[in-house]
């Protein structure tokens, strides 16, 4: 029969073991929580970016706890691990786990905010200089591109013919601007650009994004 939700957190403060099970509590634990990445990158997502600073306010590191504590309780053929889960442990050593995971949740999520921002500059950066510049190629990001006569090219062999007569470079940067923009609006990671051709069609540039997984035709 299932345990209800919450026994298994209280049993871990009823049962424990020897130091070699502590440790590979501990280790399993922690093996856990790295392998919980994305799920707690999710949750933090899902919570707005804010998560509580006490150690009771946690995202993952009680659900963590108890999966690891009902992986062991389940380990088959090990009699002297079922005799140590029966014998008292201190508390303060469970204590001790739940603060060492809850520094690394907490070095998880650093590391990510870390990433978005890196993302953030790297975009207010393109679009700074978008604007203070010669429109810059996105697919490249180096040369310039050109516009006439409704076709698009650039040194590093972007060529889009058969658009609109009247595009121009403002037109075209005004384009790419809306879709940065639009796409920044709900996901923080740079998006990239590329150019696609289907068979019979005209060349499409195209902006992608892996995080979000979304595709935007800008001409």
């Amino acid at each position: 029969m299932a345990e209800a939700p919450g026994s298994g957190r209280r049993s871990l403060y009823k049962a424990a073991g020897s130091p070699s099970w502590k440790e590979a509590f501990r280790q399993g634990c922690l093996e856990r929580m790295r392998n919980s990445r994305d799920r707690l990158l999710n949750r933090y997502r899902q919570a707005g970016g804010g998560v509580p600073g006490s150690a009771q306010s946690t995202l993952l590191v009680h659900e963590v706890m108890e999966e690891e504590w009902s992986a062991l309780r389940s380990v088959e053929g090990r009699p002297e691990v079922s005799a140590q889960l029966e014998e008292p442990v201190d508390l303060a050593v469970l204590e001790e786990i739940q603060q060492e995971l809850a520094d690394q949740e907490r070095s998880i999520i650093s590391e990510y905010e870390k990433s978005l921002q890196f993302d953030e500059r790297c975009l207010s950066i393109i679009l700074a200089e978008w604007e203070a510049n010669p429109l810059i190629c996105p697919v490249c990001t180096k040369s310039n591109l050109r516009v006439a006569n409704g076709v698009v090219t650039c040194p590093c062999g972007l060529y889009l013919s058969n658009h609109f007569p009247e595009l121009t470079e403002q037109k075209l940067r005004a384009c790419i601007e809306d879709s940065v923009n639009a796409h920044s609006a709900h996901c923080p990671h740079t998006p990239e650009f590329s150019v696609t051709q289907a068979t019979g069609e005209r060349p499409t540039l195209l902006m992608s994004c892996l995080a979000c997984d979304t595709w935007t035709a800008i001409l």
